[in-house]
């Protein structure tokens, strides 16, 4: 996973907060990988929609800093919001990969 030099490959994770689960594992296992890895922030209960619209202009800032973009899509599940993080990847020339078939 190395990207060139020594420095390992970034990966960011993407996807529903309803798969917090599923990304925890996903991170897990791209860090035991060697990866550098970066997710979406979690909140252990309601945010505001100020809250909400800054989280959302944060990960775009993480994906410019990812090699590449990883979609947590459980049953190939995308929601609006992540559909725009994959939109924005592609349009940086990310690529962008599924853990489940779209």
């Amino acid at each position: 996973m190395n990207v060139g030099g020594d420095r390992p490959e970034i990966v960011c994770i993407c996807g529903s907060a309803r798969f917090a689960s599923e990304m925890r594992t996903a991170n897990r296992d791209l860090t035991f990988a060697g990866a550098i890895v970066v997710a979406p922030g979690e909140a252990d209960g309601p945010i505001t929609d100020e809250q909400k619209s800054a989280l959302a202009a944060l990960h775009l800032r993480k994906i410019d800093l990812a090699d590449r973009v990883l979609v947590v899509n459980p049953g190939g599940y995308i929601g609006e919001s992540t559909r725009r993080e994959i939109a924005y990847a592609r349009a940086a020339g990310k690529p962008v990969s599924f853990t489940d078939p779209v």
